[in-house]
C-alpha cells in the first residue's frame, strides 16, 4: 500500500486511476472535485454516495430511464439523449472552431462524438447485434484499448463536426429501431458477444441489457462532459 505522510498534494490531479480501498485521515480538503464511478465513500463518518446518486437523479431524470428494464423507456431515454446532443450541436455551430477547442487536457467536442461513433461500434454492434465488421475508422478509442487499427479505426482521421454527427446520426437510427422492437426477454438474455479479439474483451457473458445500458450512460456522461467543457471555454473567452 502507498502512503503520502505530511505530503502538500493541492493541485494534484488522479485521472483514470484506481483509487479502491484508498483512506484520507486528518487531511485539509478544499475546493476538491471528485468526478469518476464512486460508491460506498465515507465522509466524516457519513456514507455520501446514496446521497449524490439521488442529487444525480434529481437533477438528470434520463437516468432513471437508462436503467429501466422496460424497452419503452430505453426507447424513451435514448431520444432524451439525443435532443440533448442536439442542442449542444446547434451550440457548436453557432461558434465556428469551438468543436475542436479543449480545455484542462480533455477531449474537443468533435473527438467526444468520435468516440461515442466507437462506443456504438464496441458495445451496440459487436455486443448487442453481435457484428464482426470492422468498426467506423473515425471511431476514437481511449489509448488502452488494443490493436485498434486492426479493429478498422483510422488513427490520422480528422474528420470535421458536420461528418461525425452524420455518422453518429445513423448509430442512433439504428439503435433506435432496434429498441423499437427488441423484448424484455431479449434485453435479458447473454449478449451475442462473437468469438475472439476485440473490444471490449469482457463483455463476454453479460447480459445484452448490460451492454446497452454501457451504450447510454457513455451517451450521457460524455454530452455532460462536453457541455461542462464548453462552458469554461466560453466562460474564459
Amino acid at each position: 500500500m502507498k502512503r503520502f505522510v505530511e505530503e502538500d498534494l493541492s493541485d494534484t490531479e488522479f485521472r483514470e486511476c484506481a483509487l479502491n480501498g484508498t483512506r484520507f485521515v486528518g487531511v485539509v480538503m478544499r475546493d476538491a472535485e471528485i468526478d469518476g464511478l464512486v460508491t460506498n465513500l465515507v465522509v466524516n463518518g457519513v456514507e455520501v454516495s446514496s446521497y449524490v446518486e439521488g442529487e444525480l437523479d434529481r437533477r438528470y431524470p434520463v437516468r432513471l430511464l437508462i436503467r429501466s428494464e422496460d424497452p419503452g423507456d430505453l426507447l424513451a431515454a435514448s431520444r432524451q439523449l439525443q435532443a440533448d446532443w442536439t442542442a449542444t450541436i446547434d451550440r457548436l455551430r453557432s461558434s465556428p472552431g469551438l468543436e475542436r477547442r479543449t480545455v484542462n487536457g480533455e477531449w474537443s467536442a468533435v473527438q467526444t462524438l468520435r468516440h461515442l461513433v466507437f462506443v456504438h461500434d464496441s458495445w451496440f454492434r459487436r455486443c448487442v447485434l453481435g457484428s464482426t465488421d470492422p468498426f467506423t475508422p473515425m471511431g476514437l478509442a481511449v489509448d488502452f484499448v488494443p490493436d485498434r487499427e486492426a479493429q478498422g479505426l483510422d488513427l490520422g482521421a480528422d474528420p470535421g463536426l458536420d461528418e461525425v454527427v452524420a455518422v453518429r446520426q445513423e448509430q442512433v437510427a439504428e439503435l433506435e429501431t432496434w429498441l423499437g422492437t427488441v423484448t424484455p426477454s431479449q434485453l435479458a438474455a447473454t449478449a451475442p458477444v462473437p468469438d475472439g479479439p476485440g473490444w471490449p474483451p469482457y463483455a463476454r457473458g453479460r447480459s445484452t441489457r448490460d451492454c446497452l445500458g454501457t451504450v447510454l450512460n457513455e451517451v450521457r456522461e460524455h454530452h455532460g462532459f462536453c457541455v461542462r467543457d464548453l462552458d469554461l471555454l466560453e466562460a474564459r473567452a
